[in-house]
């Protein structure tokens, strides 16, 4: 009986621990462009947008409407940033967000 009551306790905190991420909230942020940059394939003029991250999918935004989407993954960097920034390849690509008084950054595939 002991057995079977510890391995349905091990079972709930098992399903539990795969639950938590379901509730996790989307990473959000707004970002401004100072020049054209190109997030996956969509080209984004100089602006204001909301860069949204879930996981490892990467939405952009501008008016509440999808401009660009693409994928990515954290990564964690050895000092903090100061500021929040993008850095963006010589072909306009966007490379990686760094945001402020965070050492991981978002890195996107593309």
């Amino acid at each position: 009986m002991r057995n079977s009551l510890f391995f349905r306790s091990l079972a709930l905190l098992a399903a539990i621990a795969l639950a938590v991420p379901v509730f996790a909230k989307p990473f959000s942020k707004t970002i401004n462009l100072a020049q054209t940059a190109k997030v996956g394939k969509a080209e984004l003029r100089a602006g204001e947008y909301r860069l949204l991250i879930d996981g490892s999918k990467a939405t952009v935004e501008k008016g509440g409407k999808v401009v660009a989407e693409s994928e990515g993954r954290w990564e964690d960097r050895s000092a903090k940033s100061s500021y929040d920034s993008l850095l963006i390849g010589e072909n306009g690509q966007v490379k990686e967000v760094r945001f402020s008084g965070q050492s991981r950054v978002f890195v996107f595939s593309e």
